[in-house]
């Protein structure tokens, strides 16, 4: 699965957001972010384990790749539902912004019904994504400015 999105807004700031962990509670649909374990080097950077609760959905994840400001790598260690995924965010700046692109392979591990509910917690978490680069894109860019981002998936 991947979702792809420019922001009009500069790689730095998109970068920052992104990267923190506990600022997700800001986002739609996100009950409560919590940084769990802080990364080496960086607070938020490898190694780092967060928790981020959606209410019908949570999840644990370790940071696997964090290489200022253009990409980020977690994998998911417990899930409700259960889910085995591995994701990466790679941040690119293009002239009108931040190109991102949010890579994410995931399986629902319930026997029998996992890969009918992989299909539908894909489409849920691709939505969730583009909500929160929506977010982000209002957070980074400066208030007042009437450019929208553009989209590509």
């Amino acid at each position: 699965m991947t979702v792809q999105r420019t922001l009009r807004a500069p790689i730095e700031g998109v970068f920052d957001i992104l990267a923190d962990h506990e600022s997700y509670a800001q986002m739609p649909e996100v009950r409560s972010a919590k940084l769990v374990r802080p990364g080496s080097g960086e607070r938020n950077g490898v190694g780092a384990i967060r928790e981020i609760d959606f209410g019908s959905a949570w999840f644990r994840e370790e940071i696997t790749t964090f290489e200022r400001p253009t990409r980020l790598g977690y994998r998911v260690l417990k899930s409700r539902p259960p889910i085995d995924e591995v994701s990466s965010i790679r941040l690119r700046p293009v002239e009108v912004g931040t190109d991102v692109t949010w890579t994410a392979r995931l399986r629902v591990t319930y026997p029998i019904v996992g890969a009918l509910l992989t299909l539908y917690v894909a489409r849920r978490l691709a939505r969730g994504f583009e909500a929160a680069l929506a977010a982000t894109e209002g957070r980074a860019v400066p208030r007042g400015s009437p450019l929208p981002a553009t989209r590509r998936s």
